[in-house]
């Protein structure tokens, strides 16, 4: 559903062009690439506070992020998205283990669903949950990107150590 109030705008990053979608008040969507959203295509100071935020992340000088998000989903899909925001910077979580934390202990599956609808990728950290053997499983953006973040983190953990 188009709202008026919606700004969308791709950024360059260090990892390639990401489009950031925001509401006004937070951030509602992230797409690895150049597509357009939902709104107007105009950078805002909150697109472009994210796209800052994105950058020092990149660096390995930001491990939380400060953005306001506001993503949109069936409550199921909101408890395990927020249950990946409790994921540390540069540890993974499996399938399972979010399946557990939030109550659902056989939901393996549908939280592995709800981690693929994730409409707000980086920000709320899906690329941290792995398959119960440590494989790395099911990304949205692709294998290769989810790889690509976890060695970043990995690497700036072991910078400032």
């Amino acid at each position: 559903m188009q709202r008026t109030n919606r700004t969308f705008f791709t950024y360059q990053t260090p990892r390639g062009k990401i489009t950031l979608e925001s509401d006004g008040q937070a951030l509602t969507h992230v797409v690895f690439g150049q597509q357009a959203l939902n709104g107007i295509e105009k950078p805002t100071e909150l697109t472009n506070q994210a796209a800052t935020e994105l950058q020092e992340y990149f660096a390995g000088k930001r491990t939380v992020f400060d953005i306001p998000l506001n993503p949109e989903g069936t409550p199921f899909q909101k408890l395990v998205w927020e249950a990946l925001l409790s994921i540390p910077y540069g540890q993974t979580r499996t399938y399972k283990q979010i399946a557990e934390q939030i109550g659902h202990t056989k939901s393996y599956r549908a939280v592995g669903a709800a981690n693929n609808k994730n409409p707000l990728p980086i920000f709320i950290p899906c690329h941290r949950v792995i398959g119960v053997d440590g494989s790395l499983t099911g990304y949205a953006s692709g294998l290769k990107i989810k790889e690509g973040l976890l060695n970043l983190e990995q690497q700036a953990k072991r910078e400032k150590k």
